[in-house]
């Protein structure tokens, strides 16, 4: 089975497209997203061997996304759907394989989808089955892509998640809770709103009366709650 990811920001195009995709046998959708930062959190989480784009959407655009899943390790094949033909070699210098005008004829989608599946192949038969190996921060410039195992600690605050690495930090999409069920076996929660990287606890020590960890490379000592004390104390020989 090919999966395929679905990105537009038009309902009835998602429609259109999924009406397609289930005549296909060998294909199935692995999830549809509204814009091109929730198509890059999706091929984070979903491992897709193809993704369905539209160019112009909010947010980020589809050309945007694309360069951005190139750069991943194992990245999915792209197909840009879109109503506009001026894009065109803007999207084969996002290294699209394939460039659809709408309304998407069934016998074209086979065909680009058979085309990418052909040169994903060795990918999709190889692909390792495990977590992701990175999460999306959203600055000025675009997404960056942060390595799982260079976070040290992830804090959060009101609606957002900074991810504390050895020289940087970043603001990350992901909440913590989603991180913490994911990434369970990399990170220790300390507090409703920490988690630390199991393999930076240095130890614990007291700071101005509360206990609190000490990372590594970092130095921030977040704080421990009383819930999660004794359980952390539990924790600290196996650390």
């Amino acid at each position: 089975m090919v999966k395929v990811l679905i990105v537009d920001d038009e309902p009835l195009a998602r429609i259109r497209l999924q009406h397609h995709l289930k005549r296909m046998s060998d294909v199935y959708i692995a999830g549809q997203a509204s814009n091109g930062l929730e198509a890059v959190q999706l091929v984070l989480k979903c491992s897709p061997d193809i993704v369905l784009m539209d160019i112009r959407m909010p947010d980020m655009d589809g050309l945007e996304a694309a360069k951005v899943i190139a750069r991943m390790s194992l990245p999915p094949a792209v197909i840009f759907c879109t109503a506009f033909d001026d894009f065109a070699l803007r999207a084969f210098d996002a290294q699209a394989c394939a460039y659809l005008l709408k309304p998407v004829k069934f016998d074209e989608l086979v065909s680009a989808i058979e085309r990418a599946a052909r040169q994903t192949r060795a990918q999709i038969e190889h692909r390792p089955k495990s977590q992701r190996r990175h999460l999306c921060s959203r600055t000025h410039q675009g997404i960056d892509l942060i390595p799982i195992k260079k976070i040290l600690l992830l804090q959060a605050e009101q609606k957002y998640v900074t991810a504390y690495l050895a020289n940087s930090e970043a603001v990350l999409s992901d909440t913590l809770k989603e991180i913490e069920e994911e990434f369970s076996d990399l990170f220790v929660r300390i507090h409703r709103s920490a988690l630390v990287a199991r393999d930076a606890i240095e130890g614990l020590l007291f700071v101005d009366g509360h206990l609190s960890v000490s990372v590594r490379d970092i130095s921030i000592k977040p704080v421990v709650s009383r819930r999660m004390e004794s359980r952390l104390r539990q924790l600290l020989p196996e650390l």
